[in-house]
């Protein structure tokens, strides 16, 4: 006896009611071979969502995983994740690319909010450095009988003691700021898994009719906590706007699907960044860099698609027919 000989005769007294999710290829492999279990089944053909859908799926998503991994997402990084999965990624399907790319960019950002910025650890190397260097100084005079240091090494050891306050004063201010921005980031976080928590809670009370319990959790404490995130939130764009450049970036961006794209495919992220309009209205200058003696054919090539693209073509017509003569040029 398999799954299918234990399904088939409840199926066929309407005692069991089925619905299953497949591909097709797993559809002919597993369900098409068996004509009975077939017949048993309704096929529903469903197709990927498009990306403008595909961004609606991924706005729905876009609270859970900024809980889940701590950071906030940009509405510019769903749109890009949309657009690059799916020009980029044919051998997969959307939504599912879709919110690979933002779960895995999410998760870069995430490692690295968690780990030092990279600022601070270079003085801190810095500081390691001058530290070891001062005590190989000290120790070569002070095992030589206690003789004293000559002149060079005296003024090297000044030096190096001058450098070391200012870089620990340095470490200092960044450390603060560092673990200031760290906390901002951790209170928000916090607010948000408690909205979440007070929002399970509300689902659970009204499907149990515990209408009191409810109403106290819908009308008081989940205002509460929503005024303090978005206190929270102001009090962060505020500082962004006095402090210049943050130590600690919480925000997921187009940078960074693109940077995960680029891991996938190989593409540098620059091109994958560059918008049509600048590839087409550049394609011709980026030919001539390539293909050196046939000016006119790369005009032409250029001017066709150009007008393909903005459609003034023909869309039931080839984009162009062309017939190149003569020598075949040099390549660089």
């Amino acid at each position: 006896m398999d799954a299918s000989n234990l399904l088939k005769p409840a199926l066929a007294r309407g005692q069991l009611r089925c619905i299953g999710a497949t591909t097709i290829n797993e559809y002919r492999q597993f369900i098409e071979k068996d004509k009975a279990l077939e017949r048993r089944f309704q096929q529903v053909m469903i197709d990927q969502p498009s990306p403008e859908d595909t961004v609606s799926i991924l706005r729905g998503l876009k609270p859970r995983y900024e809980l889940h991994h701590g950071v906030r997402i940009r509405d510019e990084a769903l749109l890009a994740a949309s657009k690059m999965s799916h020009r980029y990624i044919p051998d997969r399907f959307l939504p599912d690319k879709a919110i690979d790319l933002v779960d895995e960019a999410c998760a870069k950002l995430k490692n690295e909010m968690t780990s030092k910025p990279t600022e601070l650890d270079e003085i801190d190397r810095k500081i390691l450095q001058y530290e070891m260097e001062r005590l190989s100084l000290k120790s070569d005079y002070e095992g030589d009988e206690g003789l004293p240091l000559a002149a060079a090494e005296l003024a090297r050891l000044n030096t190096i003691d001058s450098k070391l306050e200012l870089l620990r004063i340095k470490q200092d201010e960044l450390s603060k700021r560092w673990e200031v921005e760290k906390g901002g980031v951790e209170q928000m976080t916090e607010i948000k898994e408690k909205i979440a928590d007070v929002k399970l809670q509300i689902e659970t009370a009204e499907r149990e009719y515990d209408l009191n319990a409810a109403a106290e959790l819908k009308f008081e404490t989940l205002p509460n906590l929503e005024e303090k995130l978005r206190e929270a939130e102001q009090l962060g764009e505020e500082a962004d706007k006095y402090e210049g450049d943050k130590m600690l970036r919480d925000e997921v961006n187009a940078d960074d699907i693109a940077a995960v794209v680029a891991v996938w495919t190989g593409i540098p992220p620059q091109k994958l960044l560059e918008t049509e309009r600048e590839r087409i209205l550049t394609m011709g200058e980026k030919l001539e860099e390539r293909v050196v003696g046939q000016d006119e054919a790369v005009k032409v090539v250029t001017e066709a698609i150009q007008r393909s693209r903005a459609g003034l073509n023909d869309p039931s017509k080839p984009i162009a027919s062309m017939i190149f003569l003569g020598p075949t040029g040099e390549f660089d």
